[in-house]
């Protein structure tokens, strides 16, 4: 079956104005560099999204679930596929006690502020990170001393054919340093629990507000990236391995290594994924022969 056929399958279901056939993926990822989806689709129910994966399971075409694209980047030769976004239809947010519950969909930064809006501590640390609560999850997000791992209680999923909805526990994802069970399932995240402390607000604002001037004075955020583009080797920091290697500010074509922060590969302007990825394996076999330490990708790169 090809994507035409799985297109109007799909509109059985799910109105055209959510389906965008041959989508730009540099408009929906953070690198705002590489190709094209054969079909993108913004599901806007958890029904929409059920039928969805049903329809691409039992057709056994190729799909993957996003979120706010802030960890990914598409060749530049296209996803002939389907990617599935989860957007605004994922972004409830709600609190109770000191219990915070958001969707996939929700901004990390819009999450931490819900919790200072309730005097609630315990999120500051993802305030800054540029992505959703699914991609969080999903990869155990985490920044300055601080991980989804810390403060999450329970996640609502669904499984990977869309076939049921079902609950797990902390102690069941799995979580680990920038991984957790649902990469090896492929499961998706509906929404997650997380369990904070009372707090007073002005110290959760201060810290916020510490955390946003160190990432402005040590990431480049004027340029589009994906963050921190390597996962941090053992007893090892990817950035430093990169600039002890002489590497800082290396550029190839319109992508460089930043001068602010080597752990991050940067788009200049006009960068394709292309050369994101062979700048990429420059930095590894640099870093391989100086060091003999083998960088790996915490950036997800998918196409054909």
């Amino acid at each position: 079956m090809n994507i035409n056929q799985i297109y109007d399958e799909l509109l059985l279901q799910i109105d055209k104005s959510r389906m965008i056939r041959d989508a730009s993926m540099k408009d929906y990822t953070s690198f705002k560099a590489g190709g094209n989806a054969a079909l993108l689709v913004l599901p806007g129910t958890v029904e929409e999204l059920s039928y969805a994966l049903k329809v691409l399971s039992e057709h056994e075409i190729k799909h993957m679930v996003i979120g706010n694209g802030t960890n990914l980047l598409v060749k530049d030769s296209g996803y002939q596929g389907v990617i599935l976004r989860m957007g605004e239809a994922f972004q409830e947010i709600k609190v109770i006690g000191e219990r915070l519950e958001a969707g996939a969909g929700v901004l990390l930064s819009a999450a931490a502020r819900e919790a200072y809006n309730a005097s609630l501590t315990g999120f500051e640390f993802a305030a800054g990170i540029p992505g959703t609560i699914g991609g969080a999850v999903f990869m155990n997000a985490g920044a300055y001393d601080g991980e989804i791992s810390q403060i999450i209680e329970s996640t609502e999923i669904l499984s990977k054919d869309g076939s049921h909805v079902f609950t797990l526990q902390k102690e069941e994802l799995e979580l680990s340093y920038r991984h957790s069970m649902i990469q090896r399932t492929g499961d998706i995240l509906l929404k997650a629990a997380f369990r904070l402390e009372q707090g007073n607000q002005d110290k959760i604002n201060e810290r916020m507000k510490e955390l946003a001037v160190r990432r402005t004075q040590k990431q480049p955020l004027s340029y589009p990236s994906a963050g921190s583009f390597f996962k941090r080797p053992h007893n090892h920091f990817a950035g430093k391995l990169i600039q002890d290697a002489g590497l800082s500010g290396l550029t190839l074509r319109g992508a460089q290594v930043s001068p602010l922060h080597s752990g991050f590969l940067i788009n200049t302007g006009g960068a394709t994924a292309t050369d994101i990825i062979d700048l990429m394996e420059i930095v590894k076999s640099t870093v391989f022969e100086e060091f003999g330490i083998i960088l790996e990708p915490e950036v997800r790169i998918i196409g054909e």
